[in-house]
Order: structure tokens, then C-alpha cells, then sequence
């Protein structure tokens, strides 16, 4: 029923969820003082003693007491909404937190989509918890004591004690209910957050389903996933519905014995009019705060369950932190055996050793899916090696201070990405303090700057990932990012596929210069890229077929001459079918 952890991390909403204890307390006392007044004026009236004074006192008292039930009911809502506010920031922060300190391997604990969901949708669930669940939880006990102590001055301890007995029947039925809503509201958010992730998906690869006509299928499942969704919604509500009907009995029938109490104990001249009236108007306030806890256990449920998975993702193993700073020169990376599975099964990577020196140019190639690319993830620290060892300049990759590594090795993928805003804003990630001279002289470098100068500019905007701008700009401008960067080692993955042709020219007789003066790894499929490298590493099923320069590959490793004969003679068809 109270999560400690959510409270020990967000220790300063302790003085709000006082604050709003003390004036829910105070609204009842003033509920108490305007009960007694009115059973008061009740009492005078059946005596006739009521004297045209004291009615107007009664009533002088009683605006006195309604102004500041308002004012307390006002400052309940402040503060429920301090005490909320504080929680959702610090629970965000340490998300976040928790993503920087773990980076890229984030991925490997939770999805993007459930991150999203945590963050958004949990925790705005623990604004309720906060708000409302746990300063009731307190003030639902304090109430009944308190209302104990008035029943027995206004003449009857009996009648308050078995009103007194009767409220832990409500959380006794909370805690009945509260087992079989944990389970239901885990399998609630699972399969809540199945559904993002589904959604999110589907969304990106929107195009892609257009293109294959995919997109009934997916919406099939889709529609699928969200009938789990609304069955699992329909049996959360259902199971609050029912433990709202059990505290509705115990809340009604209990106020109900308390009236036929207080009733008879005045049949039997054991209690005055006033008194009677005072327990009467009154006893329903001994089960009421009890009762509103039960509504707000319902949503503070609903919160927990969120919690659990956002304290298993901040409690998930961090690495251990990265001190080691790479050095200016002997940037030389070496993959000693190295072995390497995504999901722990299926082998992505087998027994790989590269040697690739500094200031040199080096080629990785072969077909889709031999493993290319995870070597660059790998490089930049994107995954874990569990078997092998990979160095840079002697020093174990996973050893390296990540601002270190990042800002030594510069990666460049086919989905390099951009973020809405100037084209200046985007170059400057790279370099902040870099010139308006700097960022045209790169530019002009990768022949992107004339396209820039007809439109606004460095302040030319671009939408959500430079969405407004040709595939081949995009990589050109990506280009120009990393030249502005001026990193030691560049990581060209992929970085010239799906671009018209001149654009790719463009680049790579750009990354010919880099590789003069920087180490370059060249990642590809075409095999014309890398001719000039001074090593190449043939990549098959995950393990390195032959190693060598092109010609020496071409004589020694039977993979990499059919990779080579075959590209050769598309090229010559597609030259001869241009012709035609």
C-alpha cells in the first residue's frame, strides 16, 4: 500500500504531503466546529431557546468556518500539486541520468518506446500517487482517531469505538484487492508498453510498409494488440468497479450503524438532541477519508506498477566508470579474437582479429549481415564484448571515457542525424566554437554550400531530421559535420549507399583526402571504394575470409574475388544497358 522508495527519493515532497495532511486535518476540524454549531441551533430550537443573538451568531461563526474550510481546500490542491511536481522532475532526472551513465547500452535493458512510456505516461501516473494517494493514506487514519476523541466529548465513547472498529474494514478489503491488482496492473503496463513499441515502429517504418504493401498486415496486428490491451483495461476496471462496490458497503453500512447507534443511544436518554445530531451529521466523515483512500488506491496502483519498472531500469548494472583518456597520437585499434552475440545465442561475430594502424586507410567489406557494422558498434563502445579484447592505442575499449573516445573516433552511418532547427545550430554540435568562416570553408569542402547560399543560409531551417533536404545533401552535410569535428580516426559506415551518383563521388574523393592525414575506416559493400586501401578485411558469416590489399585479396581469398567479379559485371551490364 506505500512504495518507501519512491519517498526516499523524493525526500523534499515530504514537507508538502505534511502540509497537505495538516490542512485536510483542519478542514475536518472545521467540518467538526460547523456540525456542532448547526446540531447546536437544532438543540436550542427544539427547546425553544434560539434567540434571534444567537442565530445570528451561529451563522457569523459558521461563514467564518465555511471561509476557512475554502481557503484549506484550496491550499490541499497547492499543495498536491508541490508535492507531485517535485516527484515527476526528480523521476525524469534520474531516468535520464540513468541513460547518460549506461549509454548507448541502454538499449540491451529496455526499448526506446518503454523509456518513452516510463517517462511520460509512468510518471505522470506517480502525480496521482504523490498528490493524492499517500497524503490520504496518512490523514485516513488520523481522521477516525480523531473523530473518536470528538464522539466520545460529545457524550459517547461506545458509539465511537464501534464506529472506530468498523473503519479497518475498508483497508483490510484494499488489501484484499491489492494482490490480484499488483499482477493485473503488471500485465496492464506490459502489454501497454507492447503497444508503443508496436506503434512507434510501425510509425518509422511507415514508408517502408507502403512500399511492400504492408501496411493492412501490420494494421492487423495492431488491431490484434490493441484488443489485448482493451481486454486487460476492461478487467483493471472491472476489478476496481468490484472493490469500489465492497468499500462502498463497508463505507454506507458503517456511517448506516453509526446513525442507528446514535439513534437509539437518544431513545434510550443516553444522549442529548445536540449530541445525537453532532454524531449523526458526523459519522459518515469517520469512513469517508478511508473510502477516498480506496479511490486513489486504484490510480496509486496503477503508479506503482509503473515504478517497479522504472526501478528496475535505474537499478539495472551500470558500467564501471570510464576514467581512462585516450591519447593525441598511437590511436592504433586492434580486435584480438573477438566474439560477439546481440541476443546471447545466435553469433554475430566469430574469432575476429584486426589490426588497423594509425593514420592508415583501412576497408571492411562483404554482403549484407557478415558483421560490418557491429565492428564499427563495437569501436565506438555502442556494445558490450564479452569474449575477446578490443584496444585503442593499447587501451581496453571498454576502459575509455566516452567523451574521450567520442571525441577521438567520429562515426558516420547512412542515418546520420539531423535535429530541427538552422543549419548552423546542427554544424555547431560538432564544433561550438567554430567561426562562420569555418563552417562555410567546410561546406564549400563537401560542394554543399552554393545549395545553402540560395536558400537562407547557416540559418536555413530544417525540419525533423533535415527531412527537407535530398538524400545526398544529407550526407554531404553529415560530411561537413565531421570534418568540423576534426576527429583522429573517421568511421565511414555505409556512408556513401542510396545517394545519386555525383554526390558520391563528392564524398568519397573527400574521404581519399581525410584518409591522406587521418586513420579512416571505410565500411561498405562496393568494393571499387576501397581499391586504393591500404588493408582490407573481407567479412563472411561473421569471421574475416582474407586480409590484404585489393590486389593481394583478389589472388588469395576466393570470397572477396567473386564479391569483386560479380560487381564487376553488373556494373559493365549497367553501363551497357545505359548505352542501350
Amino acid at each position: 500500500m506505500f512504495d518507501k522508495r519512491l519517498m526516499a527519493m523524493c525526500p523534499e515532497s515530504r514537507k508538502f504531503i505534511a502540509g497537505n495532511i495538516i490542512c485536510q486535518w483542519t478542514e475536518l476540524m472545521m467540518n467538526a466546529v460547523m456540525i456542532f454549531i448547526i446540531a447546536n441551533v437544532v438543540g436550542k430550537l427544539y427547546r425553544r431557546e434560539m434567540t434571534t443573538n444567537g442565530v445570528i451568531i451561529s451563522f457569523a461563526i459558521l461563514m467564518g468556518v465555511l471561509i476557512i474550510r475554502f481557503f484549506m481546500t484550496k491550499k490541499t490542491t497547492e499543495m498536491s500539486y508541490l508535492a507531485s511536481k517535485t516527484v515527476k522532475r526528480v523521476m525524469r532526472e534520474q531516468i535520464y541520468k540513468k541513460i547518460l551513465r549506461l549509454g548507448n547500452t541502454y538499449r540491451e535493458h529496455a526499448t526506446t518506446a518503454e523509456l518513452v512510456q516510463e517517462s511520460v505516461e509512468g510518471v505522470e501516473q506517480l502525480e496521482s500517487y504523490f498528490g493524492q494517494y499517500v497524503p490520504q493514506f496518512f490523514y485516513a487514519f488520523i481522521a477516525p482517531v480523531t473523530l473518536f476523541v470528538l464522539f466520545g466529548l460529545a457524550g459517547s465513547f461506545k458509539v465511537a469505538g464501534v464506529l472506530l472498529i468498523c473503519v479497518p474494514l475498508i483497508p483490510g478489503a484494499i488489501m484484499m484487492v491489492q494482490k490480484i491488482a499488483k499482477k493485473l496492473l503488471s500485465k496492464y503496463w506490459d502489454q501497454y508498453a507492447k503497444l508503443g513499441s508496436t506503434f512507434l515502429e510501425n510509425l518509422q517504418g511507415m514508408t517502408t510498409l507502403k512500399i511492400y504493401k504492408a501496411d493492412a498486415y501490420k494494421n492487423e496486428q495492431m488491431n490484434a494488440e490493441s484488443e489485448n490491451f482493451r481486454r486487460i483495461t476492461m478487467k483493471v476496471l472491472t476489478m476496481q468497479l468490484n472493490s469500489i462496490i465492497i468499500m462502498d458497503f463497508f463505507a454506507y453500512g458503517g456511517a448506516a450503524l453509526g446513525i442507528v447507534l446514535a439513534g437509539k443511544a437518544f431513545i434510550d436518554g443516553n444522549l442529548t438532541l445536540q449530541s445525537t445530531v453532532f454524531m449523526i451529521l458526523l459519522s459518515a466523515d469517520f469512513f469517508l477519508p478511508m473510502r477516498k483512500l480506496g479511490s486513489y488506491f486504484h490510480v496509486a496502483m496503477n503508479g506503482m506498477a509503473a515504478s517497479d519498472r522504472i526501478f528496475k531500469f535505474l537499478s539495472e548494472e551500470e558500467p564501471k566508470e570510464k576514467t581512462t583518456k585516450l591519447p593525441e597520437k598511437g590511436l592504433d585499434i586492434r580486435l584480438s579474437d573477438v566474439s560477439f552475440s546481440y541476443d546471447g545465442e545466435k553469433q554475430v561475430l566469430s574469432d575476429i582479429s584486426m589490426d588497423i594502424r594509425e593514420n592508415s586507410f583501412t576497408g571492411i567489406v562483404g554482403e549484407s549481415g557478415s558483421g560490418k557494422s557491429t565492428i564499427a558498434s563495437l569501436i565506438m563502445g555502442h556494445n558490450t564484448i564479452k569474449q575477446g579484447l578490443l584496444t585503442i592505442a593499447g587501451l581496453h575499449v571498454a576502459d575509455i571515457n566516452e567523451d574521450s573516445l567520442f571525441r577521438n573516433i567520429n562515426y558516420i552511418g547512412i542515418g546520420s542525424t539531423f535535429f530541427k532547427g538552422t543549419v548552423r545550430e546542427n554544424l555547431l554540435l560538432a564544433d561550438p566554437g567554430a567561426s562562420e568562416e569555418e563552417l562555410w570553408k567546410v561546406l564549400a569542402e563537401c560542394n554543399i554550400d552554393g545549395f545553402f547560399k540560395e536558400e537562407n543560409g547557416l540559418d536555413t531551417h530544417l525540419t525533423e531530421n533535415a527531412g527537407n533536404l535530398s538524400g545526398g545533401q544529407k550526407q554531404r552535410l553529415a560530411l561537413a559535420r565531421a570534418l568540423l569535428h576534426d576527429a583522429n580516426v573517421y568511421i565511414f559506415d555505409e556512408a556513401t549507399s542510396n545517394i545519386d551518383i555525383e554526390s558520391e563521388e563528392l564524398i568519397f574523393s573527400e574521404i581519399k583526402k581525410l584518409a591522406a592525414k587521418k586513420t579512416v575506416i571505410m565500411i561498405t559493400h562496393r568494393l571499387m571504394n576501397v581499391v586504393d586501401a591500404d588493408r582490407i578485411y573481407c567479412m563472411e558469416n561473421g569471421r574475416v575470409s582474407g586480409t590484404g590489399t585489393h590486389t593481394e585479396l583478389l589472388e588469395s581469398d576466393p570470397v572477396y574475388r567473386n564479391l569483386w567479379t560479380t560487381q564487376k559485371e553488373l556494373e559493365e551490364y549497367g553501363k551497357g544497358g545505359a548505352a542501350v
